[in-house]
């Protein structure tokens, strides 16, 4: 391997091979590496042993602050900065407050969903190692690629070689960071 090399990937025909591929790298211990495919792959997270995201959880934050940030500014305004008794009616009722919390509640929970989102998947990038593949247009049709990363700790470019070659790997290359 190269001092500038990204790592190696490997060409599979069907998403049956991909499939049973990825649970083989996942059950060697490799962490920094990915699939490629041309559609989504029912269950292909779970063979890649991925986590769930943590998106629902930073849009339930959102939401909660936007409802928080709804019933505070109309408490703020109608009972601290401008009381005004109309009518008999309290200076500040949730049933009041409530469209304009719904509101910011939608608003920010969609905000939040949007930006952690962004930022867990390192969006936007711009460029990546893997779009130098001579091949790489076939992902988007009817190939499919796994990508195991130099920076993984238990990248060595033989035995991966080896392994990915082991589970049916075919064209295997190495990529130019």
């Amino acid at each position: 391997m190269s001092a500038q090399s990204y790592g190696l990937i490997a060409t599979f025909d069907t998403a049956a091979e991909i499939y049973e591929a990825a649970q083989e790298v996942r059950d060697a211990g490799y962490k920094n590496w990915d699939c490629i495919t041309p559609f989504p792959i029912h269950g292909l997270d779970g063979a890649m042993g991925m986590r769930r995201s943590i998106v629902p959880r930073i849009s339930l934050v959102g939401g909660i602050i936007g409802f928080c940030t709804g019933m505070s500014l109309i408490f703020w305004t109608g009972a601290v900065e401008y009381p005004l008794a109309v009518g008999g009616k309290p200076y500040f009722s949730p049933m009041f407050a409530f469209p304009v919390s719904y509101e910011l509640t939608i608003l920010f929970t969609a905000f939040a969903t949007i930006i952690g989102m962004f930022v867990l998947n390192g969006l936007p990038r711009h460029y990546h190692p893997v779009l130098k593949y001579d091949n790489i247009a076939a992902g988007m049709d009817d190939k499919f690629f796994i990508v195991i990363e130099t920076r993984d700790p238990r990248f060595n470019a033989d035995n991966t070689k080896a392994l990915l070659v082991k589970i049916g790997g075919k064209d295997i290359k190495e990529l130019e960071a």
